[in-house]
């Protein structure tokens, strides 16, 4: 071979000079987005966002049930125009998905709620700030340019939720996502066993674990305290807060406690956390818009039935009456496509964009929104469905 030939096999890549960049361009999955964030953050703050409740069991389902399920591909269609946009609780999204809503997220990145609003403005999708969250209802409005959605417990303080509700509603939240599988916390054991508090306190496995990632450890050193920034003034002190939120959950809490609600709210409203199709029914029942089908990721209940195996019968069950949304479990295009195969109008994801947010901030969100739409763009063209509305519970089978 000729020397003119050899150079012209021989095409360096540019070096990439930005760390953050460097470390997105090697990831072609979520779950490469996993391993980076795994070695980013420390021990502690890396097991809330990806472990489970107990032994993990549901945890390990919700991701397992996925791989018993077969995609039936269908050829000879045109695909070459496919469209992935839908409308979600009233709104027309580009993607068949919304980004969760996750807590304690400044851990995750110093900038936390305020990133994963602008990459999903960037994105267009909606975006659902916790009650939780580590930045307040009013400061993620400020920034958001896309629809958002205020996750809501039911405290035993029934004034602090009307606040919350009439805060989220003056600054022009869309929707209203009530979650109802925590009448108690989940045993997270993990958590336990890493001694993890918010805010993170230096004991001397905190600090060692910091001072082996010190991009974070600065971050949290000269950043302002993480703390639930939106129910943080009802606590005495920021360490206060976890305590009082702990208290704060109300197992007494029926359905004769929704009308109330979604009357104050007076907006689109949803339920969180729905896995039995009993359940399913009296939502709809009860006049709410929509449902997540959801096991909270495997946080709550262990050795729970996983999401994508309860999704069809409460599909049937709601009959068409409500909206049908689902999380849990999702790590790849594939999976959206699955779970709106099966019934959902949408679906929402959590895990894999916090991943991203642990891998680069703001630029790992969008990362984790752009494979997963290429995955789902893909997966849509090689089962022949050019629109979400093609995709239909014939291209589903149980292996």
């Amino acid at each position: 071979m000729k020397p003119s030939e050899i150079a012209a096999l021989l095409r360096p890549r540019r070096p990439i000079l930005r760390a953050s960049t460097r470390r997105l361009a090697r990831c072609r999955t979520i779950a490469d987005l996993r391993v980076a964030a795994r070695r980013r953050l420390p021990r502690p703050v890396f097991d809330y966002v990806d472990g489970g409740a107990e032994d993990e069991i549901t945890l390990k389902r919700n991701t397992g049930a996925f791989d018993d399920l077969v995609l039936m591909p269908r050829v000879l269609r045109d695909v070459d125009d496919v469209d992935l946009s839908t409308t979600i609780l009233g709104s027309r999204s580009p993607l068949p998905f919304a980004l969760a809503p996750t807590g304690f997220t400044r851990m995750t990145h110093y900038e936390g709620e305020l990133a994963v609003a602008r990459a999903a403005g960037r994105a267009g999708i909606p975006y659902t700030l916790s009650t939780m969250g580590t930045r307040s209802i009013e400061r993620v409005a400020s920034v958001a340019t896309a629809p958002l959605w205020f996750q809501l417990y039911v405290w035993r303080d029934r004034g602090l939720a009307k606040e919350l509700i009439e805060r989220a509603r003056a600054a022009g939240y869309d929707a209203l996502l009530l979650t109802v599988d925590v009448p108690v916390p989940g045993s997270r054991e993990r958590d336990l066993r890493n001694g993890l508090t918010i805010p993170p306190s230096l004991g001397l496995r905190t600090f060692f674990e910091g001072a082996k990632h010190p991009h974070w450890w600065w971050h949290f050193l000269t950043g302002d305290a993480v703390s639930f920034e939106s129910v943080s003034d009802r606590a005495a002190k920021p360490s206060g807060v976890m305590a009082f939120l702990a208290e704060q959950f109300d197992p007494s809490v029926t359905w004769d406690d929704l009308a109330g609600m979604i009357e104050a709210w007076g907006g689109p409203f949803v339920l969180k956390g729905i896995i039995d199709p009993d359940d399913a029914r009296r939502a709809a029942d009860a006049g709410v818009t929509g449902i997540v089908v959801s096991n909270h990721g495997g946080r709550q209940l262990d050795r729970g039935p996983a999401a994508i195996d309860a999704l069809p019968a409460i599909v049937e069950a709601v009959g068409g009456e409500l909206e049908v949304l689902f999380d849990s479990g999702l790590r790849r295009g594939r999976d959206i496509v699955t779970a709106l195969a099966l019934g959902a109008s949408a679906c929402m994801v959590g895990r894999a964009y916090l991943y991203g947010l642990g891998t680069a901030g703001e630029a790992g969100v969008t990362k984790a929104i752009d494979l997963l739409a290429a995955e789902l763009r893909r997966a849509m063209q090689l089962v022949g469905a050019r629109t979400v509305a093609e995709l239909e519970p014939s291209i589903v089978t149980r292996r």
